[in-house]
Parts: C-alpha cells; sequence; structure tokens
C-alpha cells in the first residue's frame, strides 16, 4: 500500500511508493507523522503535484468498508470493525449502579433527573459506530489532497422486509397483534416445528437464543421453537445436539442492521454536506461491470464510480476497535467493610495494562514467528496474544494459551485500535 505525504506546512500530497518513502526518511527529508496508515511529513519545500482523488465508504453495522482510487487506480483499499459491545457493557455498568444505589455509599443523583436527551441524540451503541465511522473517513480524507467522498447509504422500511403485504394501519402494529401473547406467536411463525430436530405434533417451548445473561431478551427474534425432548439440561452441555445447532450459528434473521443504517443516513448529510450518495442497486451492478468479486472492500472501490481498474494495490489493511481499559465505577462486589479504602485499592489482575516493559494490546512476534497482539496478562511472566481475528496463539505442541514475555518480540505500541497490513493471495 502506498505511504501517505504531507508537505512540510501541513497540506496533503499524493500518496508516494514505500521505497520513496524509506529513502526520504533516510536521507532526513521526512519525518514519520502516524502509524495507521503509515504517513510522513516532509521537511523541505514542496507543492507536489496533485491528481483527482475519490474516497469510497460502504457502510455497514459492524463493518465499513474504504477504498481510495485516482483514475483507473486503487491506491489504498482496507476494512474497519467495530465495536459491538457498548450495549451489553452498559447494561452491566446500570445494574452495578442499581445495586450500589441500595447500599449506604457515597450519593448519586437520582436517574429520573438526568432523562433529557439533547437534539439529534442516538444510542450510545450506534453514536459509538457512527462517530469512529467518521472518524476513520475524515483520516484518510485528511491526508489525501482535496478528495471526492462517496458514502454508499441504505434506506429500509423493516416491516417490509419482514412481511411485504404491510400498510395502512396493518403497518402500526406489531407482528404478534392477534396473538395470545408472544409465545404463541413464535409457535405460529415456526410452524409448530421444533427448529431443532425439525419435527412436529410435539409438545413445544420457547428458547432464548442469546439468554439474558449475555444481554437477551424475551422479544420474538430472540425465540426459537423447540421440544421437550430436545429442550433438556443434558443437550445444552458440549457436544450434543443443543450446543452443536448453537456451534453452526443457526439463528433467525436479525433485523439491526436496517435501523442502524437509517439513524446513520441523517448523520451522513449532516457531517458531509457535499458528499456524493450512492445506493446497493447502483454499486451492485457497477460492481459487476468492472469485474470484482462481492465483498465489502470490493464494494468501496465501486462506490467511487472508478470505470476500469488498471493498476491495484496488492496489500489490504484491516482495523479493529476492541475495548482496552475496564473503566466501570462499580464492581459487582462492594468495597464496603474492607480494610483497604476503594480510592487506594489495588487493580485487580486480569486488568493488569502492562507487565515486563509490554502494554496492553502491544503488537508482537512470538517464537514461532507469529504476529499477534497482546490481550491479557497472566501473573508477572506470562501474556495471552490474539490475533488480529481474536484467536489465540499458542505455542507449537503446547495445549495452554499462556505465551512467556521473555519469547515475545515487541513491534509497535498500539491504542485500542489493531490495525495491519495483509498481502492479497
Amino acid at each position: 500500500m502506498l505511504v501517505f505525504v504531507v508537505n512540510k506546512h501541513g497540506e496533503a500530497l499524493m500518496p508516494c511508493p514505500p521505497r520513496k518513502a524509506r529513502m526520504l526518511l533516510n536521507e532526513g527529508k521526512a519525518k514519520i507523522i502516524g502509524y495507521q496508515p503509515f504517513s510522513i511529513q516532509l521537511l523541505y519545500g514542496s507543492s507536489g503535484y496533485k491528481q483527482s482523488v475519490k474516497v469510497g465508504t460502504k457502510l455497514g453495522e459492524k463493518h465499513i468498508g474504504i477504498a481510495v482510487t485516482s483514475g483507473d487506480c486503487v491506491l489504498m483499499k482496507g476494512e474497519v470493525e467495530l465495536r459491538t459491545d457498548v450495549k451489553s457493557l452498559l447494561e452491566t455498568r446500570k445494574i452495578y449502579r442499581r445495586i450500589r444505589r441500595q447500599r449506604k455509599t457515597r450519593y448519586r443523583k437520582a436517574r429520573f433527573l438526568n432523562r433529557k436527551k439533547p437534539k439529534g441524540w442516538l444510542p450510545p451503541s450506534l453514536e459509538s459506530r457512527t462517530a469512529n465511522t467518521f472518524r476513520w473517513i475524515n483520516r484518510f480524507s485528511s491526508l489525501l489532497p482535496n478528495p471526492t467522498l462517496h458514502i454508499e447509504i441504505g434506506k429500509f422500511e423493516v416491516q417490509k422486509l419482514i412481511n411485504l403485504s404491510v400498510g395502512g394501519v396493518s403497518q402500526q402494529l406489531s407482528n404478534s397483534e392477534g396473538y395470545y401473547n408472544t409465545r404463541y406467536f413464535v409457535f405460529a411463525r415456526d410452524n409448530y416445528t421444533c427448529q431443532v430436530c425439525k419435527k412436529k405434533n410435539k409438545i413445544v417451548n420457547t428458547h432464548q437464543i442469546i439468554s439474558r445473561t449475555q444481554g437477551g431478551s424475551d422479544r420474538a427474534d430472540n425465540l426459537i421453537t423447540v421440544c421437550t425432548d430436545c429442550h433438556t439440561s443434558d443437550n445444552h452441555r458440549p457436544g450434543e445436539i443443543f450446543w452443536q445447532w448453537m456451534q453452526d450459528g443457526k439463528k433467525l434473521r436479525s433485523y439491526k442492521e436496517p435501523p442502524f443504517t437509517n439513524s446513520s443516513r441523517s448523520r451522513v448529510y449532516e457531517q458531509y454536506p457535499n458528499v456524493i450518495i450512492s445506493y446497493g442497486s447502483e454499486t451492485t451492478s457497477h460492481r459487476k461491470l468492472i469485474g470484482l468479486e462481492k465483498s465489502l472492500v470490493n464494494d468501496a472501490i465501486a462506490i467511487t464510480g472508478i470505470s476500469a481498474i488498471m493498476r491495484i494495490t496488492g496489500t489490504t489493511f484491516m482495523a479493529k476497535q476492541f475495548r482496552k481499559k475496564k473503566r466501570s465505577l462499580h464492581e459487582a462486589t462492594a468495597r464496603k467493610g474492607r480494610k483497604q479504602p476503594n480510592t487506594n485499592s489495588r487493580r485487580n489482575s486480569k486488568n493488569t495494562k502492562a507487565s515486563k516493559g509490554f502494554f496492553l494490546n502491544d503488537e508482537v512476534q512470538t517464537r514461532c514467528g507469529n504476529i499477534g497482539y497482546i490481550s491479557g496478562f497472566t501473573g508477572k511472566n506470562a501474556c495471552y496474544v490474539k490475533s488480529i481475528n481474536g484467536d489465540y496463539i499458542v505455542i507449537s505442541g503446547k495445549t495452554h494459551k499462556q505465551q512467556p514475555l521473555k519469547g515475545l518480540v515487541r513491534r509497535s505500541h498500539q491504542g485500542n485500535w489493531r490495525y495491519r497490513l495483509l498481502h492479497d493471495a
């Protein structure tokens, strides 16, 4: 992937090849100003030759695709994975605070006095994803000379996705309208058929796909019909039929992405008044026209409106956001009555942020040559290392997940984003 360049006045220039960037750095004519993505700043005067540049962005619920094109060349392409655990973490914090209010500890203002929401308010989970999406768009746009921004947005009617014939007064009613309760609606939706063994004419129950302890609810989209023969405690154990059914990833169709896309559409217009908007039907036809397969990154390339691809970068960047620090104000176990004050309490061993010169989320290389990120420390001399996809990297021939710190080589120090360049196959 090309290296982004700005002149000594901070104005963006056209990206240069990595070899040219190394020469400038070795000769002392440039300095490094960023690693995500890698960018340099010239230390001598240069106006630079500028071309027309386009930035294409494919919005999604969990992933976004970004591509930069100029003429018939693809200069940069990649994928950003956003956090999806914000809602569950806030629910956990709410439970901790509710428990704390029942104890005789320091005073916290009542919640009913702070419920007024400002204009344009979004739920924290959507606000986090929207803000980080704009963050990456702004980052690449600031490193390019006068780029033209192209963003694909969607507009969905969720009830039409569920039932095409809905309309009029029925559009204002819930899906379970006319049923005794949600339980009988789920039975009718699944045709009184067990969703595990696919058998009918049996005694059936409703089961939560995602349990309440993991952030699930009793809504119809989280319930399935299961017969009494399959819905047993033994079948929930590892290796049994119901456990295997859940491991296969079988679940009902989710409609979370359309509302997120609808809510972010207005934010796009407010944030980027001069943006060029496109829709999925236009992107699909143009992607097929230029001969690209279906993927998030290829959609981002097609969004820019490139007519033909004569040259394309051989690397794809991947950025993934994760929760680096535990910022909860309250724990499940109260500190009332402990000898050590809460303000001077020691950090939990699971939340250790540094050990032996290594920090949480540092990019390291193991003895086997694998590259990963420190996800946590165990004791003082070992840690856990995960790949950018979230898989544990283990020592060859060993079954435990711990990696000794003395066998690691730190490549770079990272914040709460994991950033990697992956070579295309």
